[in-house]
């Protein structure tokens, strides 16, 4: 059977361990961060024509502080269709979807012509300034640091071994970040023959660039920026390895 790494925050972890095992594909969880929740000091709730929301850790962050309830009125843009499920789980009734981008979480708020501000509660490490993409269509953004993302400071031992010896037939990357945080624990810990010989499944092409940098030269790349196509990928990499 096949093993992969998945390296995701908890709790989406444990939400691809399940679709993983539905796929009759052996998954082995090592998130590379934890979510911290930050004490920043958030805007008033009234004014703002709608919420934009890149990471459903936006939301639980809010939630955290048991602020969610105050912007639960407005309008949600959530970047992809997995982020605009979260937030109706969490409550959010008026949710739009973009197509799993930034660039199409900005074209969405453009196309809705709102009639006021865009509250975005976000990241510590932005990969994307929405404030400054959406300024030339003249759309005010209010943007508050909620959450941060924090790398753990190693990977456990069994788990360097098993990406060592090949046990682990490939590891699934969802952000440029966590790319970048894997590669820098596994710094010294595998040798160049065992770096081109482990197979990585990306997100995008983003996220594949620091493991390229770093001698990982089998990179999957999945057809769009979203779960179900990262699964997709998945499957297609297990039917290669066990085709006859």
């Amino acid at each position: 059977m096949t093993t992969m790494l998945v390296t995701r925050p908890e709790p989406d972890a444990q939400s691809t361990l399940l679709r993983l095992e539905a796929l009759g594909i052996t998954g082995l969880v090592a998130p590379l961060m934890t979510r911290l929740t930050l004490d920043s000091s958030l805007p008033p709730q009234d004014g703002f024509a709608a919420m934009a929301v890149t990471s459903a850790n936006a939301l639980r962050a809010l939630d955290d502080r048991g602020a969610l309830e105050h912007y639960i009125h407005l309008p949600v843009f959530a970047v992809g269709d997995r982020t605009a499920w979260e937030a109706r789980q969490m409550g959010c009734t008026d949710v739009v979807s973009a197509d799993g981008t930034a660039t199409e979480l900005v074209n969405a708020l453009v196309r809705a012509r709102l009639d006021g501000p865009v509250f975005y509660p976000a990241g510590k490490h932005m990969s994307h300034d929405l404030g400054k993409s959406l300024a030339p269509f003249g759309l005010m953004v209010v943007t508050t640091r909620v959450y941060d993302m924090v790398a753990v400071d190693a990977l456990p031992e069994p788990v360097i071994r098993q990406l060592a010896d090949g046990s682990i037939d490939a590891t699934l990357l969802y952000s440029r970040r966590t790319a970048e945080i894997f590669v820098e624990l596994l710094e010294g810990k595998l040798d160049h023959k065992e770096r081109s010989a482990s197979t990585m499944l990306c997100l995008s092409e983003a996220v594949a660039e620091p493991l390229i940098s770093a001698h990982f030269n089998r990179i999957g790349l999945a057809d769009h920026p979203s779960e179900e196509a990262m699964m997709a990928l998945a499957l297609a990499f297990t039917r290669e390895q066990t085709a006859p």
